[in-house]
């Protein structure tokens, strides 16, 4: 495990409603474009908190620069976990909110999501804003192309339509951007380093939430970012998480999008108990034995 350097702000502000957390690996013009959209379009007390892996492009010297930021270096990276509990240990607000530095966030974002913890009576929620995307990866999210790089953003495009396409809240929150109370994430212990670097580390953070009573899984359909589409995710060697998952958990992580959040579907209300059909409870006992026998995976 690489150490992991801290740095707080040179200049804090008193009183902030999210700690944004954004992890980076190498990713300067993304990076900078995030943050300046969080800058520009957020209207909620806020403070930033970046991790940066390996940073040899600058983004370190930059970051260096930007007096409201705080941050955590690693010389080498250590993927999303890891770099998800380091910018814990700096954040000083009671809702921490998960932002890949790929995603662009557009006005109300940040107050669709306050007025949804505002108004909802618990702290064991779990609220996503909705991505648009250029080629949709899950019915969670709007398809729309306005770019699938910095190079051909139409930022202007996007601005001027974002904000005409109908969509309904929707259960089964498990991506980012995606908040949590503090508490409920000090509870569960943070990301599960043992998914290191990161895949299938979000649907095990959903299933740590479960455990713990946990039945508001929701999106947001109003409070909207855009995602130029996993920038980082592309170059990491990735691990073998769906095994992992279901050594760790008993069964397949789509068992627990479909039976357990019913990810995608229109938010009805919390969710309740799972009704996992007899069949999928075979199924995924096969995939135990399977394991067992295939130790090496």
């Amino acid at each position: 495990m690489q150490e992991i350097h801290y740095f707080p702000a040179k200049r804090k502000l008193a009183s902030p409603y999210f700690s944004i957390l954004i992890p980076s690996w190498n990713n300067l013009p993304y990076l900078t474009l995030c943050i300046n959209s969080i800058r520009k379009n957020s209207a909620v007390p806020f403070e930033l908190i970046v991790h940066l892996n390996e940073s040899n492009d600058g983004s370190k010297e930059w970051v260096e620069a930007q007096e409201d930021i705080a941050f955590s270096y690693s010389y080498k990276n250590v993927g999303v976990c890891h770099a998800m509990n380091a910018m814990r240990t700096l954040a000083n607000a009671n809702y921490l909110l998960y932002l890949n530095d790929d995603m662009y966030v557009l006005p109300d974002w940040d107050q669709e999501l306050k007025k949804e913890i505002d108004s909802c009576g618990t702290q064991k929620f779990f609220f996503s804003s909705t991505m648009i995307e250029p080629r949709a990866q899950s019915t969670c999210s709007i398809e729309a192309d306005f770019g699938t790089s910095i190079e051909n953003f139409q930022e202007d495009k996007l601005y001027d339509t974002y904000r005409q396409f109908e969509f309904q809240d929707w259960q089964g929150s498990t991506w980012p951007p995606n908040v949590v109370h503090k508490d409920l994430w000090d509870l569960v212990g943070g990301y599960s380093v043992e998914f290191s670097p990161g895949m299938y580390s979000d649907p095990d953070f959903s299933m740590k939430l479960w455990n713990q009573g946990v039945r508001l899984f929701k999106g947001l359909g109003a409070s909207r970012v855009y995602h130029f589409g996993s920038i980082s995710v592309k170059r990491v060697k990735q691990n073998k998480g769906y095994y992992q998952f279901i050594r760790k958990w008993g069964m397949t992580s789509s068992t627990l999008s479909k039976y357990y959040l019913r990810r995608g579907l229109v938010f009805d209300g919390a969710l309740q108990e799972s009704q996992i059909p007899f069949w999928v409870h075979v199924k995924n006992a096969g995939y135990r034995v399977w394991l067992f026998l295939k130790k090496d995976q």
